[in-house]
């Protein structure tokens, strides 16, 4: 029997899956951790407590198979953003996540300053805070001391994958995939490279940079379960959840419902660029094929399920919300916009904050969870109505989604009723741990090609839409409206 470990270092845990040959789960090992919100719109995370977590699933998933486990693949939070001594290899403040906002008023004056067309044509992105280049410059600009150990080649940066990798090695390896890199705003993604100009933008020397790299590639070996163990597979988790639901061919589309919410829409060995505000990004880089895809990424999608159950107390656990949801037949005209953050995609608002519309004195709980649930299609349908103006048209044939919400069946059927396109849930919902597990399996030849991935993915359930086109396009125009009226 042979196994593959696949690290899923995510927003709010870290956990270690171990897969065997045929992308099966045979144990998970899971750590909930600390999220830190020094000011209004400020969320970061401690990277020591990360590298610990993170050791500690690996070692319990592993403990007494360690002589079975081929290979290791790392998935990882993106955007995210570390730096750290490389001498004491002590992160010199806590790692900023990718949902703060508080470089967003410099954001705003780079685009004032005609930057964004710069941007986007080497990166694929907007320029924002979600993403990694001026999250470094804030930490360069803020930390005492922090400009000193650049010049002095002593500091590092990486998004979550490199601090681990780093640990993982001792110190050995200071790299990055792909995908990681091109979610920074700092990497060419048709060129394969840093770009210099974007780094002297932001007062970044290229010595802090991790090397880059394909998804499958031989990045070092951990000696963290005994014998040296290859670590071959790293890959951004929406991209992982891309190769785990086997998206390969040009038009394919996944959707991940985590802590937020991402769509990536396969556009092939070509670059395209959105004309809608969304995001153009590197899906996979693997045996010497890239692909390209737009995405469109929300910020808050498991967060909003988190908030009722910890922040208003009126459930106890995510696993009620279908029965509370179907309990009511409709949410009675109640809205629910998650943008505890701002609004990510197609809005780009990081001003917006959440808002509760439609609320009478007959509204109740059960209508609230209702709205919460139902938002998830609403906020699909904003960035797949963009992603066909910016395919020409086309019409989406299917959404294949994963994550943990899809577990529930009411949401996947208003996805599908929203929508207006089938469903489809995989049998392996942990779609974006499987990429990774793919990943690293390709590198140690435990798979001969995307070929024995595609055949591998499989089918749990399809959901037809039920509802009418006019009703599902009126409930549609509802939150367009109630969006209206949170926008700056």
């Amino acid at each position: 029997m042979k196994f593959i470990l696949s690290i899923d270092q995510g927003t709010t845990s870290s956990r270690a899956v171990l897969f065997n040959q045929q992308g099966e789960i045979i144990d998970v090992v899971q750590k909930e951790f600390k999220q830190h919100y020094p000011k209004n719109g400020w969320v970061e995370h401690d990277a020591d407590v990360i590298w610990q977590d993170t050791k500690a699933c690996i070692q319990k998933v592993s403990k007494g198979r360690e002589d079975k486990i081929k290979a290791i693949g790392i998935t990882n939070q993106r955007e995210t953003t570390v730096l750290w001594d490389k001498e004491t290899g002590k992160p010199i403040h806590h790692a900023i996540v990718w949902q703060d906002r508080r470089t967003a008023d410099y954001c705003k004056e780079l685009v004032e300053a005609g930057h964004a067309e710069e941007v986007q044509k080497k990166t694929g992105l907007l320029i924002d805070s979600y993403f990694s280049a001026t999250k470094i410059k804030w930490l360069l600009d803020n930390v005492e001391g922090a400009r000193d150990l650049m010049r002095q080649d002593r500091l590092a940066f990486g998004t979550i994958d490199s601090w681990l990798l780093w640990n993982l090695t001792d110190g050995a390896i200071h790299a990055t995939d792909v995908t990681n890199a091109s979610r920074t705003m700092l990497y060419d993604i048709q060129n394969g490279w840093w770009d210099k100009d974007l780094l002297d933008l932001f007062g970044i020397d290229i010595s802090m940079m991790p090397a880059v790299h394909p998804n499958v590639h031989e990045y070092g070996v951990t000696e963290l379960l005994g014998p040296s163990l290859p670590i071959t597979g790293i890959a951004g988790d929406q991209q992982a959840a891309t190769i785990g639901q086997a998206c390969f061919e040009p038009g394919m589309v996944k959707s991940t419902y985590g802590t937020g919410c991402f769509v990536l829409f396969n556009t092939g060995q070509q670059c395209q660029y959105s004309g809608h505000k969304l995001l153009s990004t590197i899906a996979y880089e693997i045996n010497d094929h890239k692909h390209y895809a737009i995405e469109g990424s929300i910020f808050n999608a498991g967060t909003a399920i988190q908030w009722l159950r910890d922040g208003l107390g009126i459930i106890k656990d995510a696993k009620e919300t279908q029965e509370l949801a179907e309990s009511v037949e409709d949410t009675d005209g109640v809205y629910f916009i998650p943008a505890f953050t701002g609004l990510g995609a197609p809005y780009w608002d990081s001003q917006a904050r959440g808002t509760i519309s439609g609320i009478s004195r007959d509204t109740h709980k059960a209508h609230i969870v209702r709205a919460t649930l139902e938002a998830q299609a609403y906020q699909t349908r904003d960035l797949l109505e963009a992603m066909q103006k910016d395919s020409g048209g086309e019409k989406i044939q299917a959404l294949r989604v994963d994550g943990g919400m899809v577990k529930n069946d009411f949401v996947c059927q208003w996805l599908a009723d929203i929508l207006q396109i089938p469903v489809e849930r995989p049998v392996v919902i942990e779609t974006t741990a499987l990429g990774a597990a793919y990943c690293a399996g390709l590198g140690v030849g435990l798979y001969n090609g995307l070929e024995d991935i595609s055949r591998a993915w499989a089918l749990d359930k399809r959901f037809e839409p039920n509802m009418d086109a006019e009703e599902a396009n009126s409930l549609y125009r509802g939150w367009k409206e109630a969006v209206q009226q949170i926008l700056k």
